[in-house]
């Protein structure tokens, strides 16, 4: 038997499966957020249309910022904040279970598509404010969330309406976007 047509197909082909694959991961891998393990803005944008698209009339839409975050930073350190990252991104995702996604959007602004929520809305704003332990420490923790029922939107006029809603409950009563 002449392997020899065998090899010249199934080498090239042995290839380029073995680059899809990697490819594949790395685009994986590109849709998480290294530190907190939640979606990035591209992977939950995907994921959560659909989610919208399947149940318009179940889906809540939450946007979620951390209150006086640059404050942990300064005071405790990097590594501090990004306990406290860690920690919000844990408290999303048990809160969400399977009924929902979480991502992280940046800094420390998170996003939140959830079926059948509302009235597990005050059980998430507990959960976010609780502290977080820290190096022996209890870092206090506040976090602003903004909710949006997005029947017939668009996930980005979703995400604007929670953004409004979120800062309509920020401390102090700020109201417009910081700059």
């Amino acid at each position: 038997m002449d392997l020899a047509p065998i090899l010249a197909a199934g080498v090239p082909l042995l290839g380029w499966t073995t680059h899809g694959t990697y490819l594949a991961r790395r685009l994986a891998t590109a849709r998480r957020d290294p530190l907190t393990g939640l979606l990035t803005r591209d992977g939950f944008t995907t994921r959560a249309e659909r989610l919208i698209r399947s149940h318009p009339d179940r889906t809540t839409v939450l946007l979620i910022d951390l209150d006086d975050f640059k404050t942990i930073n300064d005071t405790h350190g990097h590594a501090a904040g990004d306990a406290v990252l860690a920690a919000t991104a844990d408290r999303l995702t048990a809160w969400c279970g399977s009924s929902g996604l979480a991502a992280r959007l940046g800094g420390d602004e998170f996003a939140v598509v959830v079926l059948d929520s509302a009235d597990r809305l005050g059980d998430l704003r507990t959960a976010l404010n609780q502290p977080v332990p820290v190096g022996g420490l209890f870092l206090n923790v506040g976090a602003s969330v903004g909710a949006s029922h997005p029947a017939a939107l668009l996930l980005t006029e979703a995400l604007s309406a929670a953004d409004r809603d979120m800062y309509a409950h920020k401390p102090g009563g700020r109201t417009s976007r910081r700059r």
